[in-house]
């Protein structure tokens, strides 16, 4: 049996690593070395970090202004289109699904591209998208087209602003992840997701705010139709934050870690090496041939390095070790999303039970009213629960407030599930603030972070796609089925249904193993020497 050479041998051990961090030096990111010696809590930020988060952070706040804007923005065109009257089942469903529908393609098309081309080839693109689809939303001809066309076309493109709002999911975890530091990374990406709680209360603000300008002509006059005006104004301002942000996106700089990981890649693709390695060797045992040398394996990597990255990520998660952690997150994030948006793309049950659905009274109150009551939703359960997460998330870890998040939300489902029709106002507004808050203080937040701290840099951002997209699934059979299931089986069972979910997710999360301080591009590392350890 021949022997390899020790010389031959070193670029295959893990890379070498500063005493003082934890983070190997090579793929240490540009923050990382600026913030060693930072020992401040980790919850205040430099201000490098501050302007990364405004940079990554908006396309979050994006997402959740349309998911709370389009409630009212549906029943607005209710009174523009139809007189009044509902929209139709299917096209109210397609017009709340749309979204969610582009997310799922954009969510895995951008984190294949961005681990595939880069970071920085890509970054910005989905925010162009967003602003594209955003401004041809406004364009819905209602004047010209038939009630029905206006909502097919403006669905249509709903989906091209999903796959812009889809995209910057894997990639804005992605850029911060390669750039934060291990004591920061669960606070920095639980900063950028908790815009989502103020996109969804700058929406509500929003709209209050123009439909107040619009009362003495909607109200007094009695001009309902005045209503386009409002929907495009509220769907409209959030072009201001897409463009503000969009050249800082376009002309940030590639991550010291990518850049890493990539050279890395370039030399030789150590997993796949490995695993032909095995093979052969397996072969030639059986066969009572001498088992291939180390040159012999090396060879085998520059065959493997010219492999498309989509063959590279199949090879990685064809282990179990690897393939595991890939279910939990995608399992974790699909049971979420069909209980947390089936309850909030759907808020017209809630507000009916607490008095804020708007019956009686004008258009105008009625909206107006339904405007108010989503605030109030927000402001009680949704931000702060963002906010407790980023004090936690590195004291608890992600798996505790993961677990305990799904746990606790299913108890307040089943709550409101067992007593919905006899639950007074007061204990609905309590029990669904605190379902609110656990959601936020819990799943919806880590579920987004899982996928950026679990997987290495170079898997990274297709990982976080491929799990975010099974969360917008999630999204997109609550959004189609809700409505009809209610009608057949009653709002109640389906809350029951999303108990399940809830209780379920808990379940999956026992698949994933706690993120905090864990560095995964060093456990690849060990890993591949682990193998080749075993080869010897």
């Amino acid at each position: 049996m021949s022997t390899s050479p020790p010389s031959n041998e070193t670029h295959l051990k893990p890379p070498p690593s500063d005493k003082s961090n934890n983070t190997p030096i090579h793929v240490r990111a540009g923050l990382e070395d600026v913030d060693r010696d930072d020992r401040r809590p980790a919850f205040l930020l430099t201000y490098p970090e501050v302007k990364l988060l405004g940079i990554a952070g908006v396309g979050f706040f994006l997402d959740a202004y349309d998911l709370f804007v389009i409630n009212p923005v549906a029943t607005m065109l209710q009174y523009r289109l139809y007189g009044g009257n509902d929209l139709p089942a299917g096209l109210q469903g397609l017009l709340k699904a749309a979204a969610n529908i582009g997310s799922v393609i954009g969510q895995f098309l951008f984190g294949y591209l961005a681990d595939s081309l880069g970071r920085k080839a890509i970054y910005g693109k989905e925010l162009m998208l967003i602003i594209f689809a955003t401004i041809m939303c406004l364009t819905t001809p209602t004047g010209s087209l038939s009630p029905d066309s206006c909502l097919i076309y403006l669905s249509i493109f709903r989906i091209i602003l999903g796959i812009g709002v889809g995209g910057d999911y894997p990639m804005s975890a992605s850029i911060t992840s390669d750039r934060a530091v291990l004591r920061k990374r669960g606070v920095m990406l639980a900063y950028i997701f908790s815009n989502q709680g103020w996109g969804s209360f700058v929406g509500s603000l929003v709209t209050i705010v123009v439909l107040a300008a619009y009362k003495g002509v909607m109200d007094g006059k009695g001009e309902t139709s005045k209503v386009d005006g409002v929907w495009r104004i509220v769907v409209g301002l959030s072009l201001v934050p897409a463009f503000g942000t969009l050249y800082q996106r376009l002309t940030l700089a590639e991550s010291t870690r990518f850049i890493a990981s990539q050279e890395k890649e370039e030399e030789e693709d150590p997993i796949a090496a490995l695993k032909k390695q095995q093979a052969a060797e397996e072969a030639k045992a059986e066969a009572g041939s001498p088992v291939e040398t180390n040159t012999e394996v090396v060879d085998a990597a520059e065959v493997v390095k010219k492999k498309a990255h989509f063959k590279e990520f199949f090879v990685y998660f064809s282990e179990w070790r690897h393939a595991k952690l890939l279910i939990g997150t995608c399992m974790c994030w699909f049971l979420l999303d069909i209980a947390f948006y089936g309850i909030n793309l759907n808020q017209n049950v809630v507000l009916q039970q607490i008095g804020f659905d708007g019956k009686g009274g004008s258009a105008w109150e009625k909206l107006f009213k339904v405007s108010t009551g989503n605030m109030i939703i927000t402001a009680l359960g949704f931000v702060p629960g963002y906010y407790v997460s980023v004090l936690l998330i590195e004291v608890l870890g992600r798996k505790w407030i993961q677990i305990q998040g799904f746990i606790m939300a299913g108890l307040f489902l089943a709550i409101l599930a067992a007593k919905f029709h006899t639950l007074s106002k007061s204990g609905f507004i309590v029990c669904f603030s605190f379902l609110q808050f656990f959601f936020n203080f819990g799943a919806n937040t880590t579920t987004y972070c899982y996928p950026a701290e679990v997987f290495p840099t170079r898997f990274r951002a297709s990982a976080h796609g491929l799990s975010a997209a099974a969360g917008k699934a999630g999204a997109i059979v609550s959004a189609l089925a809700f409505n009809s299931l209610s009608s057949k089986i009653g709002t109640d069972k389906v809350l029951w249904i999303f108990v399940g979910c809830c209780f379920a997710g808990a379940i999956f999360t026992l698949l994933l193993p706690e993120v905090r301080r864990r560095d995964p591009d060093q456990v690849l590392a060990e890993e591949i020497e682990a193998a080749r350890c075993e080869r010897k």
